[in-house]
């Protein structure tokens, strides 16, 4: 199990290419993480829903996606409140403090989910969450000490040596953990180092010493680490190149921002120019394109998207000639009404929506989770990606969808004059001829860059990365 000093200290990264390196030596490996707190999510092959970095973890190991990866998921929906995923199906939403008590009755769903698992493979490698050092949080813990005790899963502690402190990271973990949960430590690694590594050879042995935890490896800093897809919205604060590109997209980086991974394969496009706006910037006056993404609370996002501004100057880029895509509860955000009336994303309320399309929202109590394919109407460029919302919208704007599903169904809707369009498929932009219609639509010139294979390319250098300055025989030793 790889639990860390903190959060995006590189657990997530670190199990991927893990996973891709023991693959590689003829294992079958699969990952696991007891509880996830993440809005980026993906459909399983088993219909249900895990954290997008277990999704990523299974494609690195070669295998299925199973909503026994991330038995427990929470999707945050308030700064206090998250929706509960257990087992890839809603099973409500409780405040942080009332979530406390849930987790000894999740337990068991945790503990079904890894016999599973390790039933099925020659090794589990297992992804911790938040920090090991959280011991306010301690008591029915199932997601780090807790988990790992009651499983028996030896420990390797990570650090993050790049946001400074790394010595105090681990050994200040050392010093809070109760002694029987510092016995499970078999090792610490620190990550993400950059420049000389032997500079860093007496902070290595000080912290062996002072936390009594051998040294397991000194990781340099991976700079592909981007290419990959991202679980937390912590990446989104990396501006996406390159500056001088012919064409302009502006994203609001709205609070509940959802399956932000839609926008992974635009920013290695050369011709393409990718803002992520933050609270208190406009949209720039030479902005192409702007794109809706996903989001976990549409009409709270809705309300802090007209607190911003953003809808003045979305509407404003409409009558300069500009495009506007929505995706998901983007799409939502287009239309006239978006009507929310049993209370599935916060209180029970009907809201106006920004206009742009003649359609209207009503929220539902079942949820969509289904792997789709099939062809946009224009182009008749494939895809393929997934379905994964409450809703159903209708109205005028329909009668010109923009995608038909292989089983004849249609998705999307369209403005009269073509320039604003939505639509309820995430990953649209992973497949490389899509991608390419859509940049034409954008008025980029496609590149011809392969997504799928660079991610694929990626993993292997990552593996390849971990193979040099880990050593994965001791590590694999330390199973059982």
């Amino acid at each position: 199990m790889f639990q860390g000093t903190g959060s995006d200290v590189g657990k997530s990264l670190v199990v991927a290419g893990l996973c891709r390196a023991y693959r590689n030596r003829g294992l079958r490996v699969l990952p696991f993480k007891p509880q996830n707190m993440s809005n980026n999510a993906a459909v399983t092959a088993d219909g249900g829903e895990i954290g997008r970095a277990q999704a990523l973890q299974a494609r690195a190991c070669g295998v299925p996606t199973s909503v026994h990866m991330n038995p427990v998921l929470l999707k945050p929906q308030s700064e206090i409140g998250s929706q509960v995923v257990v087992q890839g199906r809603i099973v409500g939403a409780a405040r942080a403090r009332e979530y406390q008590s849930w987790k000894p009755r999740l337990m068991a769903a945790v503990q079904e989910s890894f016999a599973r698992l390790r039933q099925e493979a020659d090794l589990v490698l297992v992804e911790g969450a938040g920090s090991a050092a959280e011991v306010n949080l301690r008591r029915n813990d199932i997601a780090n000490m807790g988990f790992a005790r009651l499983a028996d899963v030896p420990v390797v502690l990570v650090g993050d040596i790049d946001r400074g402190g790394v010595i105090a990271q681990v050994v200040g973990t050392r010093a809070v953990l109760d002694p029987e949960d510092a016995a499970m430590v078999a090792g610490f690694l620190i990550n993400k180092f950059r420049g000389d590594p032997t500079l860093f050879t007496a902070g290595m042995d000080l912290i062996a010493e002072r936390a009594g935890w051998p040294a397991l490896g000194l990781i340099p800093f991976f700079a592909d680490a981007g290419r990959l897809p991202a679980e937390d919205a912590v990446a989104l604060d990396v501006r996406a190149r390159p500056a001088d590109a012919p064409v302009t997209i502006a994203v609001p980086v709205l609070p509940r921002i959802s399956n932000f991974d839609d926008l992974d394969p635009l920013k290695n496009e050369p011709g393409v120019r990718l803002l992520l706006l933050k609270r208190g910037e406009p949209l720039p006056g030479d902005t192409d394109v702007v794109i809706l993404p996903g989001s976990k609370a549409t009409i709270a996002d809705l309300a802090a998207l007209r607190a911003e501004g953003w809808d003045i100057d979305i509407r404003a880029h409409v009558r300069r000639g500009g495009r506007v895509l929505g995706l998901c509860g983007g799409y939502q955000m287009l239309g006239a009404t978006i009507a929310d009336p049993h209370g599935m994303e916060g209180p029970a309320q009907t809201a106006p929506g920004l206009g742009l399309l003649a359609v209207d929202t009503v929220m539902t109590a079942e949820k969509r989770l289904e792997s789709v394919a099939g062809a946009s109407l224009d182009e008749d460029a494939p895809f393929s990606g997934y379905e994964m919302h409450i809703g159903s919208t209708t109205g005028p704007d329909i009668a010109r969808p923009v995608l038909r599903f292989a089983d004849g169904r249609l998705d999307g809707a369209a403005s009269p004059d073509g320039r604003v369009r939505g639509v309820y498929v995430h990953g649209l932009f992973g497949d490389d001829s899509q991608r390419a219609a859509w940049l034409r639509w954008m008025g980029a010139q496609p590149s011809g860059y392969a997504y799928e294979a660079d991610v694929e390319a990626t993993l292997d250098a990552l593996a390849a990365h971990l193979e040099r300055h880990v050593d994965l025989d001791r590590l694999l030793s330390f199973a059982r």
